[in-house]
């Protein structure tokens, strides 16, 4: 068993439990396992990108990864509690990314189905995002994500509070956005359901490259009516019910046979 608990801990973080409700434990243990999970799949960037997810209730309060730590590290307790205005609600040693709280505060604070919100910079979302095209329909993975996305132009690192505006506007009623020249972002009603569709949109975004390396003239395009089809048969609630009754549990099974110390 490899648990992957240690790394920087504040004063505070061992008393962490005690200090809030089972509802906001419950949702810790969840974006903690996200966060070891991008690690295990390798999307991680350093210690840089943000997976953050609500607190139930009715503060607006919200839960990011601490700057300082690898995802590979991250426990249920170490994750910052912090409010609208990026502000630690309970006191930590650990420093919060302003480029992160920019871009989940917006989406938390506008997007109703937004209780999640996971953003990467693997090498294949950044390849996509880079592309004119944008996303392709030529896999089915491809026609699952494409058939919920949104689109967001590129404004530089995401430090300006004036962007988060544009942000909302560009993400409309989709789930799942491609921020141009950047990276990918996926939103959900619960932390499972957030993570299944960035998982099919991360899934698309490197099978679009390696199909793409062999140039673009052989591909073979989906039948006429095919992508509309798919899109009638994953829609946003079916996506979520298939995350929270099978994925999402399946996918904390394996954490707990291999990497059990994000549950700390």
């Amino acid at each position: 068993m490899n648990d992957n608990s240690t790394g920087p801990q504040s004063g505070s973080d061992a008393d962490i439990r005690a200090q809030v409700s089972d509802e906001e434990w419950a949702v810790r243990v969840d974006l903690a396992a996200a966060y070891r999970l991008v690690a295990l799949y390798g999307w991680d960037d350093l210690i840089f990108t943000h997976l953050s997810a609500r607190v139930p209730g009715p503060e607006h309060h919200f839960l990011i990864n601490p700057y300082d730590m690898m995802f590979e590290e991250i426990t249920a307790s170490s994750l910052v509690k912090i409010d609208v205005d990026g502000q630690p609600v309970i006191p930590t040693a650990h420093p919060v990314n302003p480029a992160g709280f920019t871009i989940h505060s917006a989406l938390h604070m506008n997007c109703d189905d937004a209780h999640a919100v996971m953003h990467l910079h693997t090498p294949a979302g950044q390849a996509v995002s880079a592309m004119a095209d944008g996303l392709l329909e030529h896999t089915q993975t491809g026609m699952i994500a494409r058939s919920d996305i949104a689109y967001h132009e590129y404004e530089g690192i995401a430090t300006d509070l004036e962007e988060r505006e544009r942000l909302v506007a560009d993400m409309g009623d989709k789930h799942v956005m491609i921020l141009r020249n950047h990276g990918t972002l996926a939103i959900g009603k619960s932390v499972g359901e957030c993570f299944l569709r960035l998982y099919f949109l991360e899934r698309a975004c490197d099978a679009q490259v390696k199909m793409l390396s062999a140039g673009r003239d052989g591909l073979h395009n989906p039948p006429q009516g095919t992508p509309e089809k798919v899109k009638s048969q994953t829609p946003p609630a079916g996506i979520g019910a298939i995350a929270n009754a099978l994925a999402w549990p399946a996918l904390l099974r394996k954490l707990d046979r291999t990497d059990p110390g994000f549950r700390s």
